[in-house]
């Protein structure tokens, strides 16, 4: 990764001179990239970050110019880290963050900006940010349905929920009310924690003392394990379901024992081996996969690798169509790469195949998840 870190500094010293910026704006496209690779957020930031090293250095014959900044996961500093990239470095292209808050920012930046935006987490894309943002997490409604599905399924009937006390964990309650109760699982108990919290045992007594039938973690990262753990150390012995946003092998670690038997909704990043031959999926995703773990070890694989892999799987896209009609450094470029976006049609990545419109900023379907389980030690597909 030093090479990145190598070019930001390049990069910030040749914006500093005076008769460079215009060269710049026509020999590379400059792609900016505020991440999480401290704080409670850096397992989701640090796959993000080392993905970076399998993806192009040039597309369509123009070479890249990657600056990628660390946010800590604060809303702040990533509005901060985005402005450095619109008022400094002249970026084509923003991306981030690996957390929901600081991704909000970074779209409201992008979005009064006028600059193509890449969100690397799940998060609202309301009409203010629907013009610059798309996002390359899978959306929570599809993902909610797989899970909801799998509770009725099971003859689950009443759900305890536990979750961030931030947009993250209200994307979750809210799609559980929205989808799972329509579909006749009834709220048991409602519980929040925030994400640097390093307990949540009065939160587990009452979802144990409530009793559902299962509970759902609406958490990410290594977090998520907390309340995995907290609750079979509390003799909880329903269903356990986690979201996307804890499928890494880190979960595994941090929760350890407590991990077995939970029923996991995740990308197909995480077993393209097991996808037919047939599936857009399979051959992206086993590439990743190769790299990420040939460098890594073994069982490295991570969700969140595959979110800022597949930006750059949409760009070797998108990025030809632009450069047809405009050059990079130019608002007209930024324009060009808006409309390709929406324009280009079944673009195949390692988490899902996109068809971005208008309306649709997440351009996903049901051919972006699975359904995951732990059985000893290892993540296998569930029944």
């Amino acid at each position: 990764m030093k090479r990145f870190y190598l070019t930001a500094a390049i990069a910030a010293a040749t914006l500093a001179l005076p008769a460079l910026p215009a060269l710049a704006q026509t020999a590379e496209i400059t792609i900016g990239i505020t991440t999480t690779t401290t704080g409670p957020g850096a397992a989701l930031g640090i796959p993000e970050r080392n993905a970076l090293e399998f993806v192009p250095k040039e597309i369509g014959g123009v070479p890249l110019k990657v600056i990628v900044l660390d946010d800590g996961g604060d809303p702040t500093t990533a509005t901060t880290n985005a402005r450095r990239f619109v008022t400094e470095s002249k970026a084509d292209i923003i991306m981030g963050s690996a957390l929901t808050p600081p991704t909000i920012a970074v779209s409201n930046v992008a979005n009064e900006a006028g600059i193509p935006h890449f969100g690397l987490a799940p998060f609202p894309i309301t009409p203010e940010r629907m013009k610059w943002s798309v996002a390359m997490p899978q959306p929570i409604p599809i993902m909610g349905k797989v899970l909801y599905e799998h509770m009725k399924a099971h003859n689950v009937k009443t759900v305890g929920y536990i979750g961030y006390s931030d947009s993250y964990g209200d994307l979750w309650f809210n799609d559980f009310k929205a989808q799972g109760v329509p579909m006749g699982l009834a709220l048991a108990d409602e519980e929040r924690f925030a994400r640097p919290d390093t307990s949540v045992t009065g939160q587990v007594l009452k979802l144990v003392a409530a009793n559902p039938d299962a509970i759902l973690v609406g958490a990410s990262g290594t977090a998520a394990a907390l309340p995995q753990t907290e609750l079979r150390e509390r003799g909880y012995q329903g269903l356990i379901y986690q979201t996307h946003g804890a499928a890494s092998m880190d979960f595994i670690r941090i929760a350890g024992k407590a991990a077995e038997g939970v029923l996991m909704a995740s990308g197909p990043v995480m077993d393209p081996e097991d996808q037919p031959d047939t599936a857009l999926t399979k051959k992206p995703g086993t590439a990743l996969n190769a790299a990420y773990e040939g460098k890594y070890g073994p069982h490295s694989r991570s969700q969140f690798a595959g979110h800022s892999y597949d930006a750059f799987e949409i760009l070797k896209r998108v990025i030809p169509v632009a450069l047809k009609t405009a050059k990079p450094g130019t608002p007209e470029f930024r324009e060009a790469i808006r409309q390709a976006l929406l324009s280009e049609r079944e673009m195949a990545a390692s988490q899902g195949v996109y068809n971005f419109t208008e309306k649709d900023r997440y351009g996903l379907d049901d051919r972006s998840r699975i359904l995951l389980t732990v059985k000893d030690g290892k993540y296998t597909l569930a029944k």
